[in-house]
């Protein structure tokens, strides 16, 4: 799925789980530049980017409302 898809899926996926470490493998192009930002805009936490694995390690928000 492309990066506006994932983000909405990720969403409602982190929201399920505060506090807890998600791994994301994602192939998109701009997912490099995309996840972070989301990360930032969402105060969700990137820990960490692997672009040999296309992996993301995003720590979900504790605060969902």
């Amino acid at each position: 799925m492309g990066c506006g898809e994932l983000v909405m899926v990720l969403r409602m996926k982190l929201k399920t789980m505060p506090g807890q470490l998600m791994r994301v493998v994602a192939l998109d192009a701009g997912a490099p530049e995309d996840l972070p930002a989301w990360c930032r805009m969402t105060r969700n936490e990137l820990i960490r980017h692997d672009p040999d694995s296309h992996s993301f390690w995003i720590r979900s928000r504790i605060d969902w409302s």
